[in-house]
């Protein structure tokens, strides 16, 4: 591969910091390597809207996200072709198409199923010979993958692999790569190093708190409660995101409070998990996954279920995380496992049985193998390559007149 497209869709950070994640792999590789957001080939308005009405969500009415998900998992023709919300997801695709032959990438990279529905429906109507791949980003099958129909999908464990398989997507065509994070979570940092960094007693025991980077869930009500079980080894730090919101609230509540440290946006991420002993968070496939790149041990807030309740249950299964319902039970969960050195211990233990650690390294071996010719989606009579050529330059002419 010489220049590769990655779609991803800005419905959540998840999915864009894993499209740059397998960017900066690419472009370690010599790959020429552009991120866009789907949706906006429809219309910058369209991507505005849909990544605020997401955050909105999340943040507001978790509660109807969570039924749309699962009504779009029960009621899978919401995606089928026709239907009102394949025609608008679509309805960009014809200046994808033009953009990729413009641009001439021999490969693309989507990181959000509805960015592989686009993939697929330009597919459909025009013959491209080029590499195409999905990356899932949650440990789950999405509602709507039975519709895409591309060369390569990378999963984040072989235990998801039969769930793809019920979607119709061959066996041969499924890759548990992991989840792909970005390379500074491959870094690490001494654990009192990390602490000494960022202010926090060498000898005391950290939990740090995040939800996201639109930092939703009932933070504030949990940090209420964890504040009142904090012992005099104990610090507290929240990172609060995008959400200046819940960062001037707690900021006014706890700045005489020494032990806790609240904190907004910030680049550090890497060196937060590196100094923390706990990680209390929602289970966003990203997030999840660079704690058990890092071994940290994890308290998951059921801020909105949808994928991140099965996030939630692939590690919960593992032993390598506990939830709770409850805001209260939640905070003395974290309390009792800061306190205890061998459940910690345990829980790290259990993320050791986590494999996939080089999920966008995994993209690109699988992507660069050796094909006599790359397939022809839908058209097994495209001919000869050499007059597929010519054709792709003449549609790239065509394109560039208009």
């Amino acid at each position: 591969m010489k220049k590769v497209l990655v779609l991803s869709c800005s419905t959540g950070q998840g999915h864009n910091s894993c499209a740059l994640a397998v960017k900066d792999y690419l472009e370690e590789q010599n790959v020429n390597c552009e991120i866009k957001d789907a949706l906006a080939f429809i219309s910058t308005k369209v991507s505005d809207f849909m990544a605020w009405g997401h955050c909105f969500m999340y943040r507001h009415l978790p509660g109807l996200f969570r039924w749309g998900y699962r009504y779009s998992e029960k009621h899978p023709a919401v995606f089928k072709e026709k239907s009102g919300i394949y025609k608008m997801l679509t309805s960009g695709a014809e200046r994808i198409y033009q953009f990729i032959i413009r641009e001439q990438f021999d490969g693309i990279i989507c990181t959000h199923p509805f960015s592989a529905m686009i993939l697929t429906h330009i597919l459909k109507g025009h013959s491209i010979q080029i590499k195409t791949a999905f990356v899932a980003t949650d440990y789950t099958c999405y509602p709507g993958m039975e519709f895409c129909n591309l060369q390569h999908y990378f999963v984040p464990s072989k235990c998801l692999v039969k769930e793809f398989e019920k979607s119709g997507i061959p066996r041969a065509n499924i890759i548990a790569a992991g989840i792909p994070v970005c390379k500074k979570m491959y870094e690490r940092t001494d654990k009192a190093d990390a602490k000494r960094l960022l202010g926090i007693g060498s000898k005391n025991k950290h939990l740090l708190v995040m939800c996201g980077s639109m930092g939703c869930g009932p933070i504030a009500k949990i940090v209420k409660h964890i504040s009142k079980g904090l012992a005099v080894d104990m610090e507290l730090s929240v990172i609060c995101g995008t959400n200046k919101q819940l960062q001037r609230k707690l900021e006014m509540k706890y700045r005489r409070n020494e032990k806790i440290h609240i904190v907004g946006y910030t680049s550090q991420m890497s060196l937060y998990m590196d100094s923390a002993d706990l990680l209390l968070t929602k289970p966003g496939g990203i997030s999840i996954t660079e704690s058990a790149v890092k071994k940290l041990p994890m308290v998951f807030v059921d801020a909105v279920a949808g994928c991140e309740q099965y996030n939630m249950d692939f590690f919960v299964k593992m032993g390598a995380a506990v939830t709770s319902d409850s805001a209260k039970e939640l905070a003395e969960q974290c309390i009792r496992i800061l306190e205890s050195d061998t459940k910690r211990k345990e829980m790290e233990d259990a993320l050791q049985n986590y494999q996939y650690l080089g999920g966008a390294e995994i993209v690109f071996k699988e992507l660069e193998k050796e094909q006599e010719e790359a397939e022809l989606h839908f058209f097994p009579d495209i001919g000869s390559k050499e007059s597929y050529e010519a054709r792709q330059y003449s549609r790239l002419q065509e394109i560039q007149v208009s």
